[in-house]
Protein backbone atom coordinates (compact mmCIF):
# COMPACT_ATOMS: atom_id res chain seq x y z
CA UNK A 1 0.00 0.00 0.00
CA UNK A 2 1.17 3.33 -0.91
CA UNK A 3 2.34 5.47 2.30
CA UNK A 4 0.85 9.04 2.20
CA UNK A 5 3.81 9.99 3.95
CA UNK A 6 6.12 9.85 1.48
CA UNK A 7 4.40 13.02 -0.51
CA UNK A 8 4.82 14.49 2.66
CA UNK A 9 8.26 14.06 2.86
CA UNK A 10 8.91 14.83 -0.43
CA UNK A 11 11.83 17.29 -1.10
CA UNK A 12 10.38 19.75 -3.66
CA UNK A 13 13.35 22.52 -2.78
CA UNK A 14 16.13 19.73 -4.27
CA UNK A 15 13.47 19.06 -7.09
CA UNK A 16 13.63 22.98 -7.55
CA UNK A 17 17.42 23.31 -7.49
CA UNK A 18 17.76 20.90 -10.00
CA UNK A 19 15.22 22.16 -12.28
CA UNK A 20 16.86 25.31 -12.15
CA UNK A 21 20.62 24.56 -12.62
CA UNK A 22 18.85 22.69 -15.49
CA UNK A 23 16.60 25.75 -17.25
CA UNK A 24 20.02 28.06 -16.73
CA UNK A 25 22.36 25.05 -18.05
CA UNK A 26 20.05 25.47 -21.19
CA UNK A 27 20.69 28.75 -21.36
CA UNK A 28 23.87 28.92 -20.84
CA UNK A 29 24.42 26.03 -23.43
CA UNK A 30 22.38 28.01 -26.06
CA UNK A 31 24.44 30.75 -26.00
CA UNK A 32 27.18 28.58 -26.36
CA UNK A 33 26.62 26.79 -29.18
CA UNK A 34 24.48 29.40 -31.09
CA UNK A 35 25.93 32.48 -30.63
CA UNK A 36 28.43 32.44 -33.50
CA UNK A 37 27.34 32.26 -37.10
CA UNK A 38 27.50 28.02 -37.59
CA UNK A 39 23.75 27.43 -36.70
CA UNK A 40 23.87 23.07 -37.14
CA UNK A 41 25.38 23.36 -33.23
CA UNK A 42 21.85 24.44 -31.96
CA UNK A 43 21.11 20.42 -32.56
CA UNK A 44 23.10 19.93 -29.39
CA UNK A 45 20.64 22.63 -27.70
CA UNK A 46 18.25 20.29 -28.77
CA UNK A 47 19.49 16.95 -27.49
CA UNK A 48 20.53 18.70 -24.26
CA UNK A 49 16.58 19.52 -23.47
CA UNK A 50 15.61 15.52 -24.87
CA UNK A 51 18.42 14.44 -22.05
CA UNK A 52 17.23 16.42 -19.04
CA UNK A 53 13.42 15.29 -19.67
CA UNK A 54 15.21 11.96 -19.90
CA UNK A 55 16.81 12.35 -16.91
CA UNK A 56 13.94 14.20 -15.25
CA UNK A 57 11.77 10.68 -16.31
CA UNK A 58 14.16 8.09 -14.74
CA UNK A 59 14.41 10.43 -11.60
CA UNK A 60 10.29 9.86 -11.13
CA UNK A 61 11.25 5.65 -11.43
CA UNK A 62 13.98 6.51 -8.62
CA UNK A 63 11.18 7.75 -6.40
CA UNK A 64 9.07 4.76 -6.92
CA UNK A 65 11.93 2.24 -5.38
CA UNK A 66 13.07 1.85 -1.80
CA UNK A 67 16.75 3.45 -1.84
CA UNK A 68 17.47 0.60 0.18
CA UNK A 69 16.74 -2.06 -2.61
CA UNK A 70 19.67 -0.60 -3.85
CA UNK A 71 21.84 -2.46 -0.96
CA UNK A 72 20.42 -5.99 -2.41
CA UNK A 73 21.14 -4.80 -5.90
CA UNK A 74 24.45 -3.61 -5.23
CA UNK A 75 26.59 -5.80 -7.10
CA UNK A 76 24.63 -6.74 -9.55
CA UNK A 77 24.38 -2.61 -10.13
CA UNK A 78 28.48 -2.42 -9.86
CA UNK A 79 29.13 -5.95 -12.48
CA UNK A 80 27.09 -4.43 -14.48
CA UNK A 81 28.85 -0.90 -14.41
CA UNK A 82 31.65 -3.55 -14.91
CA UNK A 83 30.64 -5.16 -17.98
CA UNK A 84 29.75 -1.81 -20.06
CA UNK A 85 33.09 -0.50 -19.25
CA UNK A 86 34.95 -3.64 -20.66
CA UNK A 87 32.75 -3.73 -23.56
CA UNK A 88 33.03 0.11 -24.49
CA UNK A 89 37.06 -0.98 -24.52
CA UNK A 90 35.91 -3.63 -27.24
CA UNK A 91 33.40 -1.88 -28.73
CA UNK A 92 33.53 1.46 -28.32
CA UNK A 93 33.32 4.23 -30.44
CA UNK A 94 36.69 6.02 -31.07
CA UNK A 95 36.76 9.90 -30.93
CA UNK A 96 40.07 12.11 -30.56
CA UNK A 97 41.97 8.55 -29.78
CA UNK A 98 40.03 7.70 -26.64
CA UNK A 99 37.56 4.79 -26.10
CA UNK A 100 34.44 6.65 -23.99
CA UNK A 101 31.52 5.97 -25.58
CA UNK A 102 29.32 2.93 -26.17
CA UNK A 103 26.84 2.60 -29.26
CA UNK A 104 23.43 1.30 -28.20
CA UNK A 105 21.14 1.42 -31.17
CA UNK A 106 20.78 5.26 -31.66
CA UNK A 107 21.77 5.97 -28.64
CA UNK A 108 25.24 7.41 -27.66
CA UNK A 109 25.77 6.52 -23.35
CA UNK A 110 29.10 6.94 -21.70
CA UNK A 111 29.69 3.69 -19.58
CA UNK A 112 32.18 5.40 -16.97
CA UNK A 113 29.41 7.89 -16.12
CA UNK A 114 27.46 5.61 -14.66
CA UNK A 115 29.94 3.75 -12.85
CA UNK A 116 30.14 6.51 -10.69
CA UNK A 117 27.10 6.09 -9.47
CA UNK A 118 27.48 1.85 -9.24
CA UNK A 119 30.86 2.33 -7.11
CA UNK A 120 28.79 4.61 -4.91
CA UNK A 121 26.11 2.02 -4.00
CA UNK A 122 28.99 -0.85 -3.66
CA UNK A 123 30.71 0.68 -1.54
CA UNK A 124 27.82 1.86 0.51
CA UNK A 125 27.25 -1.20 0.76
CA UNK A 126 29.78 -2.57 2.07
CA UNK A 127 30.89 0.55 4.96
CA UNK A 128 27.60 -0.18 6.23
CA UNK A 129 28.47 -3.51 7.07
CA UNK A 130 31.53 -3.31 8.23
CA UNK A 131 32.33 0.36 9.15
CA UNK A 132 32.40 0.99 13.17
CA UNK A 133 33.46 3.84 15.97
CA UNK A 134 37.63 2.40 15.98
CA UNK A 135 37.97 3.23 12.29
CA UNK A 136 39.13 0.90 9.48
CA UNK A 137 41.68 -1.27 9.29
CA UNK A 138 44.12 -1.91 6.58
CA UNK A 139 42.91 -5.33 6.15
CA UNK A 140 39.06 -4.28 6.12
CA UNK A 141 40.19 -1.00 3.34
CA UNK A 142 41.75 -4.05 0.81
CA UNK A 143 38.36 -5.13 -0.69
CA UNK A 144 36.79 -1.49 -1.09
CA UNK A 145 40.19 -0.59 -2.29
CA UNK A 146 39.85 -3.43 -5.20
CA UNK A 147 36.19 -2.81 -5.57
CA UNK A 148 37.26 0.96 -6.81
CA UNK A 149 40.52 0.17 -8.57
CA UNK A 150 38.62 -2.21 -10.83
CA UNK A 151 36.85 0.50 -12.79
CA UNK A 152 39.29 3.40 -12.14
CA UNK A 153 41.63 1.38 -14.25
CA UNK A 154 39.49 0.76 -16.57
CA UNK A 155 38.34 3.96 -16.96
CA UNK A 156 41.81 4.88 -17.35
CA UNK A 157 42.67 2.82 -20.13
CA UNK A 158 39.96 4.61 -22.36
CA UNK A 159 42.20 6.93 -21.42
CA UNK A 160 39.61 9.19 -19.37
CA UNK A 161 42.00 10.94 -16.42
CA UNK A 162 39.05 13.00 -15.58
CA UNK A 163 36.20 10.62 -14.79
CA UNK A 164 38.76 8.11 -12.90
CA UNK A 165 39.96 10.81 -10.94
CA UNK A 166 36.63 11.37 -9.73
CA UNK A 167 36.25 7.95 -8.91
CA UNK A 168 39.03 8.20 -6.93
CA UNK A 169 38.19 10.77 -5.22
CA UNK A 170 34.61 9.93 -4.55
CA UNK A 171 35.81 6.77 -2.61
CA UNK A 172 38.25 8.59 -0.58
CA UNK A 173 35.59 10.76 0.62
CA UNK A 174 33.18 7.76 1.11
CA UNK A 175 36.27 6.04 2.81
CA UNK A 176 37.51 9.03 5.15
CA UNK A 177 33.54 9.55 5.84
CA UNK A 178 33.64 6.34 8.12
CA UNK A 179 36.51 6.40 9.62
CA UNK A 180 40.04 5.03 9.31
CA UNK A 181 42.52 4.10 11.81
CA UNK A 182 45.57 6.63 12.28
CA UNK A 183 48.02 4.30 11.68
CA UNK A 184 46.14 3.15 8.43
CA UNK A 185 45.94 6.76 7.18
CA UNK A 186 49.60 8.08 7.69
CA UNK A 187 50.17 4.75 6.04
CA UNK A 188 48.10 5.19 3.12
CA UNK A 189 49.34 8.81 2.68
CA UNK A 190 52.85 7.70 2.65
CA UNK A 191 52.40 4.99 -0.05
CA UNK A 192 50.48 8.03 -2.18
CA UNK A 193 53.25 10.58 -2.15
CA UNK A 194 55.66 8.13 -2.38
CA UNK A 195 54.23 6.74 -5.65
CA UNK A 196 54.12 9.90 -7.38
CA UNK A 197 57.21 9.27 -9.05
CA UNK A 198 55.68 5.74 -10.67
CA UNK A 199 52.57 7.46 -11.23
CA UNK A 200 54.37 10.43 -13.68
CA UNK A 201 56.38 7.87 -15.20
CA UNK A 202 52.44 6.20 -16.55
CA UNK A 203 51.33 9.17 -17.49
CA UNK A 204 50.47 9.69 -21.45
CA UNK A 205 52.29 12.60 -23.28
CA UNK A 206 49.56 15.00 -23.21
CA UNK A 207 48.30 13.98 -19.42
CA UNK A 208 52.04 15.11 -18.16
CA UNK A 209 51.63 18.07 -20.89
CA UNK A 210 48.58 19.52 -19.20
CA UNK A 211 50.42 19.17 -16.05
CA UNK A 212 53.54 21.15 -17.03
CA UNK A 213 50.87 23.46 -18.41
CA UNK A 214 48.60 23.81 -15.25
CA UNK A 215 52.42 25.00 -13.02
CA UNK A 216 52.84 27.16 -16.64
CA UNK A 217 50.30 28.30 -19.08
CA UNK A 218 52.62 30.70 -20.80
CA UNK A 219 55.07 28.01 -21.84
CA UNK A 220 53.06 27.10 -24.40
CA UNK A 221 50.61 29.87 -25.00
CA UNK A 222 49.46 28.40 -28.80
CA UNK A 223 49.41 24.92 -28.12
CA UNK A 224 48.78 23.00 -24.53
CA UNK A 225 48.28 26.73 -22.59
CA UNK A 226 45.79 27.79 -24.78
CA UNK A 227 42.88 26.43 -23.65
CA UNK A 228 43.68 28.17 -19.80
CA UNK A 229 44.78 31.80 -21.03
CA UNK A 230 41.43 31.83 -23.36
CA UNK A 231 39.68 30.71 -20.13
CA UNK A 232 41.08 33.23 -17.99
CA UNK A 233 40.42 36.12 -20.42
CA UNK A 234 36.28 35.11 -21.17
CA UNK A 235 36.56 35.03 -17.14
CA UNK A 236 38.31 38.38 -16.69
CA UNK A 237 36.60 40.00 -19.86
CA UNK A 238 33.07 39.29 -18.15
CA UNK A 239 34.09 41.80 -14.67
CA UNK A 240 31.06 42.13 -12.74
CA UNK A 241 27.38 42.02 -14.85
CA UNK A 242 28.93 40.34 -18.03
CA UNK A 243 28.61 41.70 -21.17
CA UNK A 244 25.11 39.93 -21.87
CA UNK A 245 23.43 36.96 -23.14
CA UNK A 246 24.80 36.13 -26.84
CA UNK A 247 27.40 38.95 -26.55
CA UNK A 248 30.52 36.50 -25.30
CA UNK A 249 33.11 37.90 -27.91
CA UNK A 250 35.71 35.25 -26.83
CA UNK A 251 32.93 32.75 -27.38
CA UNK A 252 31.19 34.52 -30.31
CA UNK A 253 34.65 34.55 -32.07
CA UNK A 254 35.49 31.02 -31.07
CA UNK A 255 38.60 32.07 -29.29
CA UNK A 256 37.86 29.56 -26.90
CA UNK A 257 37.86 25.91 -26.88
CA UNK A 258 35.24 23.19 -25.72
CA UNK A 259 33.23 26.21 -24.87
CA UNK A 260 29.93 23.72 -24.89
CA UNK A 261 31.68 21.18 -22.53
CA UNK A 262 34.62 21.41 -20.18
CA UNK A 263 34.70 24.96 -20.51
CA UNK A 264 31.12 26.60 -20.47
CA UNK A 265 31.49 28.64 -16.96
CA UNK A 266 34.39 30.65 -19.18
CA UNK A 267 31.14 30.85 -21.57
CA UNK A 268 28.70 32.27 -18.40
CA UNK A 269 31.48 34.22 -16.56
CA UNK A 270 31.73 36.18 -20.13
CA UNK A 271 28.20 37.17 -20.27
CA UNK A 272 26.93 36.76 -17.02
CA UNK A 273 30.17 37.90 -15.23
CA UNK A 274 30.77 37.82 -11.29
CA UNK A 275 27.37 38.43 -10.26
CA UNK A 276 26.02 35.75 -12.95
CA UNK A 277 28.70 33.30 -11.83
CA UNK A 278 28.52 33.78 -8.27
CA UNK A 279 24.47 33.10 -8.51
CA UNK A 280 25.35 29.31 -10.33
CA UNK A 281 27.97 28.80 -7.33
CA UNK A 282 25.60 29.57 -4.40
CA UNK A 283 23.18 27.20 -6.19
CA UNK A 284 25.40 24.65 -6.19
CA UNK A 285 26.58 25.22 -2.47
CA UNK A 286 23.16 24.97 -1.43
CA UNK A 287 22.71 21.55 -3.33
CA UNK A 288 25.48 20.39 -1.82
CA UNK A 289 24.88 21.35 1.91
CA UNK A 290 20.90 20.11 0.99
CA UNK A 291 22.68 16.66 0.44
CA UNK A 292 24.92 16.71 3.43
CA UNK A 293 21.57 17.89 5.57
CA UNK A 294 19.87 14.57 4.28
CA UNK A 295 22.94 11.88 5.32
CA UNK A 296 22.64 14.05 8.52
CA UNK A 297 18.47 13.53 8.78
CA UNK A 298 18.75 9.58 7.60
CA UNK A 299 17.81 6.60 9.73
CA UNK A 300 20.33 4.28 8.54
CA UNK A 301 23.73 3.38 7.93
CA UNK A 302 23.49 2.30 4.12
CA UNK A 303 21.26 5.57 3.38
CA UNK A 304 23.68 7.68 5.12
CA UNK A 305 26.73 7.11 3.82
CA UNK A 306 25.06 6.75 0.14
CA UNK A 307 24.04 10.26 0.73
CA UNK A 308 27.39 11.41 1.55
CA UNK A 309 28.91 9.31 -1.53
CA UNK A 310 26.41 11.51 -4.27
CA UNK A 311 26.79 14.60 -2.58
CA UNK A 312 30.40 13.92 -2.51
CA UNK A 313 30.09 13.00 -6.35
CA UNK A 314 28.68 16.47 -7.21
CA UNK A 315 30.99 18.56 -5.05
CA UNK A 316 34.26 17.44 -7.34
CA UNK A 317 32.43 17.74 -10.00
CA UNK A 318 31.45 21.18 -9.25
CA UNK A 319 35.23 21.82 -7.49
CA UNK A 320 37.41 20.48 -10.63
CA UNK A 321 35.55 21.84 -13.32
CA UNK A 322 35.72 25.41 -11.59
CA UNK A 323 38.82 24.79 -10.04
CA UNK A 324 40.27 23.97 -14.10
CA UNK A 325 38.36 26.57 -15.90
CA UNK A 326 40.33 29.03 -13.70
CA UNK A 327 43.66 27.79 -14.60
CA UNK A 328 44.18 26.48 -10.44
CA UNK A 329 43.95 22.72 -11.82
CA UNK A 330 45.26 21.03 -14.89
CA UNK A 331 42.57 20.59 -17.46
CA UNK A 332 41.23 17.03 -17.34
CA UNK A 333 37.91 17.16 -18.84
CA UNK A 334 35.14 17.05 -16.45
CA UNK A 335 31.95 18.63 -16.64
CA UNK A 336 29.79 20.83 -14.77
CA UNK A 337 27.03 19.01 -13.53
CA UNK A 338 23.29 19.88 -15.17
CA UNK A 339 25.38 22.87 -17.30
CA UNK A 340 28.09 21.36 -19.36
CA UNK A 341 26.35 19.71 -22.20
CA UNK A 342 26.63 15.25 -22.23
CA UNK A 343 23.54 13.55 -21.80
CA UNK A 344 25.44 10.63 -19.93
CA UNK A 345 26.27 13.68 -17.43
CA UNK A 346 22.87 15.45 -17.33
CA UNK A 347 21.16 11.77 -16.63
CA UNK A 348 23.90 10.48 -14.11
CA UNK A 349 23.73 13.59 -12.34
CA UNK A 350 19.75 14.00 -12.01
CA UNK A 351 19.69 10.05 -10.95
CA UNK A 352 21.87 10.68 -8.07
CA UNK A 353 19.85 13.67 -6.74
CA UNK A 354 16.64 11.23 -7.20
CA UNK A 355 18.67 8.88 -4.92
CA UNK A 356 19.20 11.74 -2.50
CA UNK A 357 15.14 12.80 -3.16
CA UNK A 358 14.42 8.72 -2.62
CA UNK A 359 16.52 8.89 0.69
CA UNK A 360 14.73 11.83 2.11
CA UNK A 361 11.34 10.53 1.33
CA UNK A 362 11.88 7.35 3.40
CA UNK A 363 13.85 8.40 6.32
CA UNK A 364 11.48 8.06 8.54
CA UNK A 365 11.37 4.37 8.39
CA UNK A 366 13.81 2.69 10.45
CA UNK A 367 13.16 -0.74 8.61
Amino acid sequence: MFDRRLIEYFDWVLLGITLALGILGLGVLYSAVAAGEVTPNRVLFLKQCLWLCGGLVLMFFSFLVNYKHFDRWGTWLYSISIALLVAVLIFGKLVSGSKRWLMIGPLTMQPSEIAKIAVIIILAKYYARYSNVNGLSLRELVRPFLMMLVPFGLIVKQPDLGTAMLVLAISASMTLFVRIERKTLVLIVSLCISVIPVVWMFLKGYQKQRILTFLDPDRDPLGAGYHIIQSKIAIGSGMITGKGFLKGTQNVLSFLPEHHTDFILSVLAEEWGFVGTGMIILIYLLLIIWGLNIAHSCRDSFGIILSVGITSMLFWQVFINIAMVMGLMPVVGVPLPLISYGGSSVVTTIIGIGILININMRRFMVD
